[in-house]
C-alpha cells in the first residue's frame, strides 16, 4: 500500500484522469474525496471505489469559487480527519479554432478553473498543511504550456501559467515542506478530447497520434501512475518537477 494513511483531494475526479487518479489512489490505501461539480458522476467513482474495497467520499465543489474550496477541505478534514495531497486535476478547454473568435467569457472560464483553482486551492490547503509540517500538490497542467498546438492558444496560456505558478509555489513552500509537483499529460482519452482536436473523428485521431512518437493518446492510467509517484514518501525529495507524460511529444 504505497499510499497508506495518505488523505488526498481529487479534483475533477468524477471522469477521465481524475477518476483514473481517484480510483489508483483508493486502491493503494489512500482515502480519496472526489470533488466535482458533476454530482451524479463523483457518486459513482466513490461507489465504485467503496465496492472495490477502497474508502472515499464525495463533495459537490465549483474549483472557481472560494466558498467551495472552504467546504471541500472542512469536509475531507470532518469526513476522514485530516489531509496531506492535493490533486488539482480539474480542467477545462475552448474548442479548437482560431484565438480571435473565442468569446471572453469563455476566456475567463479556461483561466478560473485552469489556474485561479490553484489560488484557493493554496489559500484553504496550506495554512493546514503548515499546521501539521508538510503536504503535497500534484497540479494537473498540460503539454499545452510545453509545446502548444494551434488552435489552442488561450487554453495554451492558462497551462502555462499553471506550470510557473506551480514551480513558485514549490520554492516558496520548501521550506514548510509542501511539495508542489505537476503533470503534463498529452491528449488523453477524456470528455475534453473532441473540443483538443476541433472534431472527434478518425481522421484527426490519427493526425494527433502522428505527433506522438510512441503513437498513442495517453491514458487515465498513465496519469494515475505518475500522480501515484509524486504523491507517494518515494517522492519526498522532489519538488518543482514537471513530468511530461506524453509518449514523447515534447522531446
Amino acid at each position: 500500500m504505497r499510499l497508506k494513511d495518505k488523505i488526498a483531494i481529487v479534483t475533477g475526479g468524477s471522469s477521465g484522469f481524475g477518476e483514473g487518479i481517484a480510483k489508483r489512489f483508493a486502491a493503494e490505501g489512500c482515502r480519496v474525496m472526489v470533488a466535482d461539480i458533476n454530482d451524479e458522476g463523483g457518486q459513482r467513482v466513490v461507489s465504485e471505489i467503496t465496492a472495490a474495497g477502497g474508502k472515499a467520499a464525495f463533495q459537490h465543489c465549483d474549483v472557481t469559487k472560494d466558498a467551495d474550496w472552504a467546504a471541500l477541505v472542512k469536509a475531507t478534514k470532518d469526513t476522514f480527519g485530516g489531509l496531506t495531497t492535493v490533486i488539482n486535476n480539474a480542467g477545462t478547454t475552448h474548442r479548437n479554432q482560431p484565438m480571435l473568435n473565442v468569446p471572453e467569457d469563455m476566456f475567463d472560464l479556461i483561466y478560473a478553473v485552469n489556474v485561479k483553482s490553484l489560488f484557493h486551492s493554496a489559500k484553504h490547503c496550506v495554512p493546514h498543511f503548515r499546521s501539521v509540517g508538510g503536504g503535497v500538490f500534484v497540479n494537473v497542467a498540460s503539454t499545452a504550456g510545453v509545446r502548444p498546438r494551434p488552435g489552442l492558444t488561450w487554453y495554451n496560456g492558462s497551462k502555462g501559467a499553471a506550470i510557473v505558478t506551480s514551480r513558485s509555489m514549490a520554492v516558496e513552500l520548501a521550506p514548510d515542506r509542501i511539495r508542489v509537483c505537476v503533470i503534463n499529460p498529452v491528449a488523453g482519452e477524456t470528455a475534453l478530447l473532441g473540443q483538443f482536436m476541433g472534431e472527434d473523428t478518425p481522421e484527426m485521431r490519427a493526425k494527433f497520434q502522428a505527433t506522438i512518437p510512441l503513437g498513442r493518446l495517453s491514458r487515465p492510467s498513465d496519469i494515475a501512475s505518475t500522480a501515484l509517484w509524486l504523491a507517494s514518501d518515494e517522492a519526498e525529495f522532489i519538488t518543482g518537477a514537471c513530468v511530461e507524460v506524453d509518449g514523447g511529444r515534447c522531446v
